[in-house]
């Protein structure tokens, strides 16, 4: 038992449950400035669903969930496309109600995406060709056009980053890789046209912000609120502030404070202190997962290693970027951070199943370490 605990990676852990307080604080936080809700409680119980939901994906031996990744992709379409018959929330069909809470079936199709990439590219060169391609290319079309019918474009989009990185693990050429980019840049005029008025003025908002003065309408108010929020915690945050700088608390208005916005409210009350922990903390789970893929010496297992670590990235960069006016603003969820269930337990599982391949690394494969060469 003793041994077993030694094996666990204690600090991609303690940066996990790190990352979540500190989520937790932000909404804290969001509740002092814009009233109490029952969201850090109804979070607290997701916490308490997903850290035994982290220790059962990382107590199974990995190669025995292997045979299950293309069952669970199946089942995570079939949810799907089940979602699309819901009824609508906000004008979005991306949850499924359960009575208790609704579920988004957008978070387990991502790691369910992983397992089957993972598991149909691992024994096969195929990658190496550009016909190889196609069938990687299905797997991840169909999630990402059922998620952008309901519709939720940003999620969609992050099949691609996680795609790209596990195929060039596999062994795919980076002419090849670097074709599929130019492709994907000529097509940018089309998916441009199909996009809603919001969502372009999203992009458009990124460039034209300004600093300072009033509030724009429109999507550049969000833009506009999430850098003066920031700046209104300071260097310090409001939590060591005598006073607040401002006396207007219009000031402080911030839509979506408790899941997009959250990494604002955290630098809001701790300041860049705050920021840069939360920073710290994913550097340090998201570094432990590269090392767990380079460590791994089984195909399958380095490419799961590979696309949650590329999934948890994306997020992150997709997220605070968007808070500090470098990229769009987007409904991207900050991950292990945010409000959310159904993404609390898809992340944390993630995370389990990063241990998991970390701690049977060593001994339930032996042989020459995985590496697929490009020809």
């Amino acid at each position: 038992m003793t041994g077993g605990l030694r094996r666990i990676p204690w600090l991609m852990v303690l940066a996990s449950l790190g990352i979540t307080v500190l989520g937790l604080s932000g909404l804290l936080r969001a509740d002092e400035l814009y009233g109490r809700t029952q969201l850090v409680e109804r979070q607290l119980i997701w916490l308490l669903l997903s850290i035994p939901v982290m220790g059962i994906t990382a107590w199974i031996p990995y190669r025995l969930l292997r045979p299950w990744s293309l069952p669970a992709y199946f089942a995570c379409q079939a949810l799907l496309v089940l979602t699309l018959f819901m009824a609508p929330i906000n004008g979005s069909r991306r949850w499924i109600p359960l009575g208790l809470f609704d579920f988004q079936a957008s978070e387990p199709a991502k790691l369910a995406f992983i397992l089957a990439v993972a598991a149909w590219l691992m024994h096969r060169r195929t990658q190496h060709t550009v016909v190889g391609l196609l069938a990687p290319a299905v797997l991840a079309f169909v999630p990402m056009a059922l998620i952008v019918l309901e519709p939720d474009l940003d999620t969609a989009l992050l099949f691609v980053p996680v795609l790209a990185c596990m195929l060039f693990t596999a062994g795919a050429r980076l002419k090849h890789l670097g074709i599929a980019a130019v492709l994907g840049i000529t097509c940018l005029p089309v998916l441009w046209s199909q996009m809603t008025p919001e969502q372009k003025s999203r992009i458009v908002s990124v460039i034209i912000q300004k600093d300072g003065g009033t509030a724009p309408a429109g999507d550049g108010f969000h833009l506009h609120q999430s850098k003066q929020v920031l700046a209104l915690g300071g260097l310090r945050g409001s939590l060591w502030q005598d006073e607040p700088p401002v006396d207007d608390p219009t000031a402080w208005q911030l839509p979506a404070a408790r899941t997009d916005f959250v990494f604002v409210m955290i630098g809001e009350k701790f300041g860049l202190a705050g920021c840069a922990l939360v920073m710290l903390l994913y550097a340090i789970l998201i570094w432990g997962g590269l090392w767990t893929a380079v460590k791994s010496r089984e195909p399958w297992g380095r490419l799961v290693a590979v696309g949650i670590t590329v999934l948890l990235g994306s997020q992150v960069v997709l997220n605070t970027g968007m808070t500090v006016g470098l990229l769009p603003i987007t409904g991207t969820a900050l991950p292990l951070c945010s409000y959310g269930g159904s993404s609390l337990l898809s992340t944390y599982a993630s995370v389990g199943l990063l241990l998991n391949i970390r701690m049977h690394q060593t001994w339930d494969v032996a042989g020459h370490p995985f590496a697929a060469g490009r020809h």
